[in-house]
């Protein structure tokens, strides 16, 4: 599945829209994780323990978002993108979002 964050794939052609498809997934850190987190953010710098996390729900919202695109007969997804939130203060949701498309490529002369 090709997956794009522009409007079009360079060298196919959209033949078929088959419309909007997403992943979502929410994510928390157990309580070990919260508390490094935690002491690490009162000495500044990255807090490793929410990028893993952050990292981890984005990639499992773009495989969720590919299943669902395929389950609707695409092969392509284009202008895809990324929404995040807090949910309660102890969790983030992480959506990938996109159009689902049918493309093939285009024969150059």
């Amino acid at each position: 599945m090709i997956v794009s964050t522009t409007n079009f794939i360079a060298g196919h052609r959209v033949v078929e829209t088959r419309g909007q498809v997403f992943g979502v997934v929410v994510r928390s850190r157990g309580l070990g994780g919260n508390i490094v987190a935690f002491v690490r953010s009162l000495f500044g710098g990255e807090i490793h323990e929410y990028t893993q996390l952050l990292e981890d729900a984005r990639r499992q919202a773009i495989d969720r978002m590919v299943r669902n695109a395929a389950a609707m007969g695409a092969n392509a997804i284009l202008t895809m993108r990324f929404d995040s939130s807090e949910l309660g203060g102890t969790m983030s949701e992480v959506v990938a979002y996109g159009t689902a498309v049918i493309v093939e490529p285009t024969v150059s002369s």
